[in-house]
């Protein structure tokens, strides 16, 4: 699928120590942590993982020399190019001690947060431009009405919040991931930020997958190659997926104890993408709750985060956030939650015409040859029994029931009216009393 790729503005990288808008001790610091817990001994080596230029590796390296902290070794290591072997003098090894007791974070440089939030400016979910084709491309494995298109376009184009909200088994959750791979397009989400002297880890393999990061040519020493800041990773835009396990501490920082560092939040992980939150209503906490701890942010572009100090303060919030219920909106939000929800979609069942449509490209598919005799008794005598209610996950179902039973019996693919009511028995549950 071809897929307009927005050109994101790159990070460029810093070209000294001063460009990185980190204090000199703290990296310095991180420097000496990196190499005590990694055992770490060249530039090319040390410029990789805490990922900066080798010139300014190599700045930052001289600086800890001068100040005693770092010695060379006299070696040069023939498998990198004949480069300088550097270690931890006694000084350097207590120092990284005394940090690593204060933070256990080493490894990358961080970005600080006011530099992250123009990078955010550059990269924002409202600058995609998404268009119809796109979005049915996306959503080419579902059989869409063109109405519900013609409002999800726009509300995934806003970059706003979206309300969809309908029966269970519609789609609801597989046109969330059909709206996260129309987006198409690549940001750069930095490994980690600092506020005030602490680190926030951002990165993660889980939620983002990292299409590549730019890596220096030990053999240019004097000349930074990167492509871009590779304090950054250049990734898909993310996509957070949550539903019934969603907590309210899981929108803040976490806080690790031990090692006296900081994760981001989920939604601060979901910058610049998708944040989904599926089967509201099904949390512990009550919906209402947590649409309130999303007013500020879908109102402001901003949301407020704390330190385990108390102290408060503000990372950008650019993220387009899709709820998704099977419960009437009414029922769960009173009018002033539901007034901030910028988009609010419903997501029906198919009519019966919809559904055998639905029903026969499922088939072909899977290659079931359709029987008219089978369709007929589905329609008219198993759908009566449930009020002839349709969902568009009930094909797939019925027809791998099908499947699955052909290949136990040994025969060919087939669909009859008995084959019809051994699928649809798996596919409800009698309601009986069970004799404990």
């Amino acid at each position: 699928m071809n897929m307009q790729v927005t050109n994101v503005i790159a990070p460029t990288p810093p070209r000294s120590m001063t460009d990185t808008g980190l204090s000199i001790v703290m990296m310095r610091d991180i420097l000496l942590k990196t190499m005590f817990r990694m055992n770490l001994e060249t530039v090319s080596e040390i410029s990789r993982i805490i990922a900066l230029p080798i010139p300014t590796t190599q700045e930052l390296i001289d600086l800890a020399r001068s100040q005693k902290l770092l010695e060379a070794t006299g070696t040069l290591h023939a498998n990198s190019g004949g480069e300088m072997g550097y270690q931890l003098a006694d000084a350097g090894k207590a120092r990284a001690l005394d940090a690593l007791s204060q933070s256990e974070y080493y490894g990358a440089m961080p970005v600080p947060l006011d530099v992250y939030r123009e990078q955010v400016k550059k990269q924002s979910i409202r600058n995609v431009a998404l268009t119809r084709q796109q979005l049915t491309g996306a959503m080419g494995h579902l059989i869409l009405p063109d109405e519900l298109l013609d409002h999800l376009g726009p509300a995934v184009g806003a970059g706003r919040s979206i309300l969809m909200y309908g029966p269970p088994g519609n789609g609801k959750s597989s046109i969330s991931n059909g709206i996260r791979d129309a987006l198409g397009d690549k940001i750069y989400i930095p490994r980690a930020i600092e506020y005030a002297g602490q680190v926030i880890t951002v990165y993660d393999p889980i939620v983002h997958s990292a299409a590549e990061a730019s890596v220096d040519d030990p053999n240019a020493l004097r000349r930074s190659s990167n492509r871009f800041d590779n304090r950054y990773v250049l990734c898909e835009r993310p996509t957070v997926i949550t539903g019934g396990e969603l907590s309210l501490d899981m929108l803040d920082l976490t806080y690790n104890p031990t090692a006296r560092t900081y994760t981001a939040s989920l939604q601060l992980k979901a910058t610049g993408g998708v944040f989904i939150i599926d089967d509201l209503g099904r949390q512990a906490e009550p919906p209402q709750k947590i649409v309130n701890r999303w007013i500020v942010p879908l109102e402001e572009n901003k949301d407020i985060l704390a330190l385990q100090s108390g102290e408060k303060f503000e990372v950008p919030f650019d993220t387009l956030v899709i709820f998704s219920t099977n419960f009437h909106p009414n029922e769960i939000f009173d009018k002033a939650a539901l007034r901030r929800i910028f988009f609010k979609i419903k997501i029906d069942g198919p009519n019966q015409e919809m559904f055998l449509k639905i029903f026969a490209m499922v088939a072909k598919k899977k290659k079931m040859p359709l029987n008219e005799k089978a369709l007929l008794h589905l329609l008219k005598v198993k759908y009566p029994t449930i009020s002839n209610v349709y969902a568009n996950y009930q094909p797939v179902f019925l027809i791998d029931q099908m499947i699955a039973i052909c290949n136990f019996e040994g025969i060919p693919y087939q669909m009859t009216p008995e084959l019809i009511d051994r699928a649809w028995a798996n596919m409800f549950v009698r309601d009986e009393k069970i004799v404990h």
